[in-house]
């Protein structure tokens, strides 16, 4: 980044897409060979597994319709022969749900530490590779999984307390006009939550990969940078999910539902989006990072480029030993 650590804090939110689309530009060479090896793949298993699920289903309804046709008659070797398909392929759905979360999850995690760790030596200008790139991608990995697992615990727990209390306003105020208004604003309240927690999450995993604090930790750290701009945040949040659900959706109906372009045109939409989408999560990526440095600069946290460069040293070299508060952070100005 051409900028100085002092000059990130002005940056609104124009600003930081500006920043990070210079940011790509400038290094798109480094930044296409990370979305050709990680962002693809991550960006084909989705949209690949809305037409898998969208095929699966359908033959499971299909299925379950002529199970109900057959409830009629007493042929029953045939109603049991149906009911064994249907069970077969809800287990093929779910065990596909299952490889499709691990990848997803896989390739995601690797794709943050990737563009998180570039930027991050883009910063330091430090000389940086593709090759080395990935040799420092699974070491960086490791922490960013380790503040993953302790998000999805923190929504878990946020989804239960969530489904109780709600289950509890219905039965309290069942059948009144006051419960649908109560259940509203809960809901309200459930969404606001929610991305509250995804926001801090995003942040979280830059927290890991640039300092020393993982798990819990790095979901703290996050929450404390981001005060001044959640805001900002917020918004860059709601901008990003707005195109993703647009793109998700224009290839469900362009591509999973649609049949009357034909073989060729659906696979020309289908590409189409291909590229849209892992667009969009390359520039997200890049946006969070740049987003962090912005966070450190208004709390007036001056990280110390030559101490970041050697903490990213430790890491290339393969023992990665977390350097001290002291050392790459980040005194207060």
């Amino acid at each position: 980044m051409d900028r100085e650590q002092d000059e990130l804090q002005f940056l609104g939110l124009f600003g930081i897409f500006k920043e990070s689309f210079k940011i790509i530009y400038k290094w798109r060479k480094i930044f296409s060979q990370i979305t050709l090896t990680l962002i693809l793949p991550l960006s084909f298993i989705f949209l690949a597994h809305l037409e898998i699920s969208d095929i699966l289903l359908l033959r499971i309804s299909r299925n379950e319709n002529a199970l109900y046709e057959t409830r009629s008659t007493d042929d029953k070797a045939r109603k049991k022969r149906i009911s064994d398909v249907i069970t077969s392929e809800w287990a093929t759905f779910w065990l596909f749900k299952a490889a499709y979360l691990t990848l997803m999850l896989i390739f995601g995690l690797l794709s943050t530490s990737a563009v998180v760790y570039t930027i991050a030596c883009i910063y330091t200008a430090r000389e940086i590779t593709f090759r080395k790139i990935m040799s420092v991608v699974p070491r960086v990995w490791k922490r960013v999984m380790v503040t993953f697992l302790c998000t999805f615990l923190a929504f878990f727990l946020y989804n239960v307390v969530a489904i109780v209390v709600l289950m509890i306003c219905l039965v309290l105020t069942f059948n009144s006009d006051s419960g649908v208004i109560i259940t509203f604003f809960l809901l309200i309240l459930y969404v606001v939550g929610f991305v509250y927690m995804t926001i801090i999450w995003q942040l979280a995993s830059v927290v890991s990969v640039l300092e020393e604090v993982r798990g819990i930790k790095a979901m703290v750290k996050s929450k404390k940078l981001l005060k001044g701009n959640m805001w900002v945040a917020t918004i860059i949040f709601v901008i990003l999910i707005v195109f993703s659900v647009v793109l998700q959706y224009s290839f469900q109906i362009l591509v999973v539902l649609e049949r009357t372009f034909g073989t060729v045109g659906r696979l020309a939409y289908g590409i189409l989006c291909l590229l849209l989408l892992l667009m969009l999560i390359l520039f997200a990526l890049v946006i969070h990072t740049v987003l962090y440095f912005v966070c450190k600069s208004y709390h007036h946290e001056n990280i110390d480029k030559s101490a970041l460069s050697d903490h990213l040293e430790v890491i290339y070299l393969g023992d990665y030993v977390p350097l001290k508060s002291k050392d790459v952070q980040l005194e207060q100005v």
